[in-house]
C-alpha cells in the first residue's frame, strides 16, 4: 500500500480587489473597524467568472507545476459549497475544461473544512489503489451568496480558488499527506448557513469563534500526532481563512513560534473551501516554506464540520 504527496500547487483569484474603504460605501461601516474585527483589508471579488471557471484555472496552474499532463490525471475532486448548478458537478466541469479523460470526478461540500477533507478522502483512494494521480481543488465564489447590505457578513466573504496535484509516494518513500482527522458538531450545524433556493450566507459568530478558539488546537494536534510529527517541527501552519483572532488563538494554543502562520485573508478574505490552498500556494509561490517541510493543514467551519492534516511541502 503506497502513500501519496502533494506534488504541485497552484491558485487563481479574480482581478477585482475589493478594498474596506469600497465596504464602507456599501454599509456603515469603516476600514479600521474591519482590520481590528477580522483582520481583513481586502478582497477579490468575481465578475463573470464561475466556480468552475476558477477551480479550473487552480487546477490548470498546478498540473502545469507538477510535470504532468491531463493524461496523467484520473481523478478530480472539487471542494465547494457555492455551486450554483447541481449537475454536472464542478469536477466534471473542469475535467472537461482541462481535457482530462475519463476521470473519477466529484465534489465535497463540508464549507470551510472542505480542501482538507477533499484532501483526505484523495489520499484514501490513492492508498487503496483506486488513484495514482488527482488533482483536489478548493473554489469558491461567495460574492454570489452576500448580502451586500448585512454589515456583519458582506465585510468577510472573497472569491477564488487553489488546487493540489496529489500523487502516489514508491514504495519505499515516506508519506507525503499524513493521516487526516475530521469530524463534525452537527448539533450546531446552524451557527453558519446558506439554506434555501440562491441564500445570502449567515453565521452566527461568537458562536463559532468560541467553538474554534477552544475545541479545536487539540484537534489539530491530534493531526501532528497521527503523522509523527512534533508540533515543533512544523514549518508552517496553514488554518482555514476565517479570522485573524481565531488563527492567533489557535497557533497560541499550539505553541509552535517556530512555524509561519500563514493570513492570506488579510488580502484574500475568508474563501471557505479555497483558503487553505488559496495560502499554501502562495507560500511555496514565495519559496517561504523549505521543499519537504511538514506543515499543519486545519479546516473549519459549516456544519460544524473540522479536518486536518500534516502535509510535506512540495
Amino acid at each position: 500500500m503506497s502513500g501519496s504527496r502533494i506534488l504541485s500547487l497552484g491558485h487563481y483569484q479574480p482581478s477585482r480587489v475589493v478594498t474596506n474603504n469600497d465596504i464602507a460605501q456599501l454599509v456603515d461601516t469603516n476600514d479600521e473597524w474591519i482590520r481590528d474585527r477580522v483582520g481583513i483589508v481586502s478582497r477579490r471579488i468575481a465578475g463573470d467568472e464561475t466556480v468552475a471557471d476558477m477551480a479550473a484555472a487552480a487546477a490548470d496552474k498546478a498540473l502545469a507545476n507538477s510535470g504532468l499532463t491531463a493524461a496523467d490525471i484520473d481523478l478530480v475532486v472539487v471542494a465547494t459549497c457555492t455551486s450554483v448548478d447541481r449537475s454536472p458537478n464542478v469536477a466534471c466541469r473542469v475535467a472537461a475544461k482541462l481535457g482530462i479523460s475519463a476521470p473519477g470526478a466529484f465534489d465535497v461540500n463540508t464549507a470551510c473544512s472542505g480542501f482538507a477533507y477533499a484532501l483526505g478522502t484523495v489520499d484514501h483512494a490513492i492508498r487503496a489503489g483506486a488513484s495514482r494521480n488527482a488533482i483536489v481543488i478548493g473554489a469558491e465564489k461567495l460574492s454570489e451568496f452576500t448580502d451586500w447590505t448585512d454589515r456583519s457578513t458582506c465585510i468577510i466573504f472573497g472569491d477564488g480558488a487553489g488546487a493540489a496535484v496529489v500523487t502516489a509516494t514508491a514504495a519505499d518513500e515516506a508519506p507525503g499527506v499524513g493521516p487526516v482527522v475530521w469530524g463534525s458538531v452537527p448539533e450546531r450545524g446552524d451557527a453558519v448557513r446558506i439554506e434555501g433556493w440562491r441564500p445570502y450566507v449567515a453565521q452566527e459568530g461568537q458562536t463559532v469563534f468560541r467553538w474554534a478558539t477552544t475545541a479545536l488546537a487539540p484537534l489539530a494536534l491530534q493531526a501532528c500526532e497521527r503523522a509523527g510529527v512534533d508540533p515543533s517541527e512544523l514549518a508552517a501552519f496553514v488554518p482555514h481563512q476565517a479570522n485573524t483572532r481565531i488563527i492567533d488563538g489557535i497557533a497560541k494554543r499550539l505553541n509552535i513560534p517556530q512555524a509561519i502562520i500563514a493570513k492570506d485573508l488579510v488580502e484574500s478574505g475568508n474563501t471557505s473551501a479555497a483558503s487553505i490552498p488559496l495560502a499554501l500556494s502562495k507560500l511555496v509561490e514565495r519559496r517561504e516554506v523549505p521543499s519537504g517541510a511538514p506543515v499543519l493543514l486545519f479546516g473549519f467551519g459549516g456544519g460544524l464540520t473540522y479536518a486536518g492534516q500534516v502535509v510535506r511541502c512540495p
